[in-house]
């Protein structure tokens, strides 16, 4: 078998099935161990307990696959056009959605296209042990990614390519094949910091590290109980998700436009009115958010985000309203709704709140929250 024929073959099929990028690396990932073991020991993956439950072999591949000695690591673009960045965090009565969750849940995709390049390389080589993985195994995908040459980790943690920058999604083919392994890539960030210092909530501690337990992607996503107060006012209007620290990342002007349609914004996101989207009822969520990796997180935690957000928007009657309309519907979501209408009270011209009856009442209401911050 001619490997190094077979590895430029498998570069090419990548190609055609959608990936921008193919590189291949071997599993030594022992350099690393130490590193997560300290990430873990910190407490930085918060209530994430899936990321310390198995132990090391996060950085073992053969381990998770008996028989693994090479990872095809690979790279598909999200960037969708007409992305908005600026004008939709400016805008505080719309929701900041993240890039990557714009259009259709990508692991399915991602991973489905995995599978036929395994096939391919099956049908080549007669019998192989392979299995595709996106996001959905113990494994440290992104030094794999750094080793198989696709780009570095930058300071944020995420992989920079410097003809793309990081709007892009990773995947990894385990494969028993002994094909060539690619340069790794070597890290270009230098000096910039743009990255650690536009972090609304501080969460990258250090260099490559990130507490996660600070993280508004974490926090929104991953994170279903109280959030803390101290992180409401910085997430503005971000209701799922973060790309602040991409949003500034010099590398990130080279990036392109995505080629799968599939990425694009959905309509529901077109015009995302905070209000509009907080009074969707459960089946009306689900309906929106079908093929969405939004779904996963459940209408309960979709409020407790859009709540922080309404309190973070400007003083309006209709925002006020619309979170009164649902208190007492859950004790969590009434925490983060109390607040909210704390927020919104606070900037409340006292001229814009009705008739006497109305405003007597939301003055009584503003005293009280007032109290109780004081108390």
């Amino acid at each position: 078998m001619n490997y190094e024929q077979l590895a430029q073959q498998i570069k090419i099929w990548g190609k055609e099935l959608g990936f921008q990028k193919v590189g291949i690396c071997d599993v030594d990932l022992s350099e690393h161990e130490a590193a997560l073991q300290k990430w873990l020991d910190a407490g930085y993956h918060g209530s994430m307990d899936w990321m310390a439950r198995h132990g090391m072999m996060r950085a073992r591949p053969n381990e998770l696959l008996p028989g693994t000695v090479r990872v095809i690591s690979v790279r598909m673009d999200y960037l969708p056009p007409e992305a908005k960045f600026a004008s939709n965090l400016a805008n505080k009565n719309h929701a900041y959605i993240s890039r990557y969750a714009l259009g259709r849940d990508y692991h399915k995709l991602v991973r489905k296209q995995l599978n036929k390049l395994g096939q391919l390389i099956e049908q080549e080589v007669d019998q192989l042990g392979y299995r595709p993985f996106v996001d959905s195994a113990p494994i440290l995908e992104r030094p794999l990614a750094q080793k198989a040459g696709l780009g570095w980790t930058g300071k944020h943690s995420l992989i920079l390519d410097k003809d793309c920058g990081s709007w892009f999604f990773l995947g990894e083919l385990l494969i028993d094949l002994p094909l060539p392994i690619d340069e790794a890539s070597i890290d270009q960030c230098g000096k910039c910091r743009a990255c650690i210092t536009s972090c609304p909530t501080q969460a990258i501690v250090d260099d490559n590290v990130v507490d996660a337990r600070r993280c508004i992607s974490y926090l929104t996503i991953e994170f279903d109980g109280v959030i803390p107060e101290e992180f409401r006012k910085p997430m503005g209007n971000r209701i799922y998700g973060c790309d602040d620290c991409q949003l500034v990342c010099p590398w990130n002007r080279h990036a392109e436009i995505t080629e799968q349609e599939d990425f694009h914004r959905r309509d529901s996101f077109i015009d995302p009115d905070l209000v509009t989207m907080f009074l969707w009822d459960e089946s009306h969520f689900l309906k929106q958010m079908e093929g969405s990796a939004i779904r996963r997180i459940g209408h309960l935690q979709w409020l407790r985000n859009i709540a922080i957000a309404l309190g973070n928007s400007e003083y309006s009657l209709r925002v006020i309203e619309a979170l009164e309309a649902r208190q007492g519907e859950n004790p969590l979501l009434d925490e983060h709704i109390e607040w909210a209408l704390a927020q919104q009270f606070n900037q409340t011209p006292l001229e814009s709140m009705g008739s006497i009856e109305t405003k007597q009442k939301r003055l009584i209401r503003i005293v009280e929250k007032g109290l109780s911050r004081d108390a």
